[in-house]
């Protein structure tokens, strides 16, 4: 099934860490949460490295350098080097490098991963609007970033130099849950501007372009928490996706997922890697996985089976029943009862 035609997951006879060379997985909700490994993650990884996956860590996270993202994974017990990461500054220091001369100056409003990544580029990163850059960068920039920097980033925008971000997640998740991401940032600036920047990030084809040239996958599988980043990314990108619950999307998001943002796969943590993906059979009307059957009717989504059927094998044919319901649009029926049936 075509991934701009998705109505229902598919399914894998074999792991997807057997069926794709390269993992681009994403950090933040995926590998961990507030610095700390999420379930499964660690012993999940180790495991799809030792059938021949390659692992390469996708992040819209500008802040920390892909050094210190590396050395962050493998005190987690996931071994990496600086080459497997690839994050938004980069694509965002990519993109900036092709539109002014070598050696500008760019205003940063973020952290050290910016820098880094514009002097990689061959580009000097500045602090204040007084520094004639030619560029304004903004990227996360962690709780600590003072306001004053975005006050730069308004004088500067207001002298028409252009403007661009890493990314637009509105959040980022944590230890504590769900806090403001640089995108929240990024408002704060168009709202005092009026401006519109270029954006690198996840979704957008600047960031799995440098992901491709960065990794050289051949046949990649996005694997991320996030439908309007991460799946939406790998939708542009015409690349599979495998959609984990460990993050910020939820059971009833994904059921009202429009087509851009309905994974190929999914499944609750990254043990998804290592097992086949079970497979949605549509029949007369009717969705089936496991010992699951989901269907829309009289204008409600309908869940039956025995009960013995595992939860996501139940989402996932919910799925079916949602997507082909909803068809290019978005499924706006109540889930809640079928999913606190699955206990989802």
């Amino acid at each position: 099934m075509s991934q701009r035609g998705r109505t229902m997951p598919g399914g894998s006879t074999t792991a997807p860490a057997e069926a794709y060379d390269t993992a681009l997985l994403d950090l933040d909700g995926v590998v961990y949460a507030g610095g700390e490994a999420i379930a499964h993650a660690v012993p999940s990884l180790g495991a799809a490295r030792r059938q021949g996956m390659h692992l390469a860590y996708v992040t819209n996270n500008a802040l920390r350098t892909p050094e210190s993202v590396a050395a962050h994974l493998t005190e987690l017990g996931v071994p990496a080097v600086a080459e497997d990461v690839i994050t938004s500054a980069q694509a965002v220091a990519r993109l900036i490098s092709e539109q002014v001369p070598g050696g500008s100056r760019v205003l940063v409003v973020g952290g050290e991963g910016l820098k880094v990544a514009l002097r990689e580029r061959g580009l000097v990163p500045v602090e204040s609007a007084d520094d004639e850059p030619v560029a304004v960068v903004q990227g996360y920039g962690g709780p600590e970033l003072a306001w004053g920097r975005f006050a730069e980033a308004c004088y500067a925008i207001a002298r028409g130099v252009p403007w661009f971000a890493s990314n637009t997640d509105l959040t980022i998740p944590g230890a504590r849950g769900i806090a403001p991401g640089n995108g929240a940032a990024v408002e704060v600036v168009r709202i005092a501007t009026g401006g519109e920047p270029q954006v690198a990030g996840k979704p957008l084809p600047p960031m799995h372009r440098e992901t491709i040239l960065r990794t050289g996958a051949q046949r990649p599988l996005v694997v991320g928490d996030r439908l309007d980043t991460d799946i939406e990314g790998a939708f542009n990108g015409e690349v599979d996706s495998l959609l984990v619950l460990t993050g910020v999307t939820d059971a009833a998001g994904l059921l009202a997922a429009e087509p851009r943002h309905r994974p190929t796969y999914v499944d609750a943590d990254l043990r998804g890697l290592l097992v086949p993906q079970p497979e949605v059979a549509a029949v007369e009307g009717e969705f089936r996985c496991g010992g699951w059957r989901a269907a829309v009717r009289g204008g409600e989504l309908v869940l039956e089976g025995e009960g013995d059927g595992a939860p996501l094998d139940g989402l996932r044919a919910l799925c079916g029943a949602a997507w082909s319901y909803a068809g290019e649009g978005v499924c706006d029926l109540d889930a809640a009862k079928v999913l606190a049936r699955l206990g989802l």
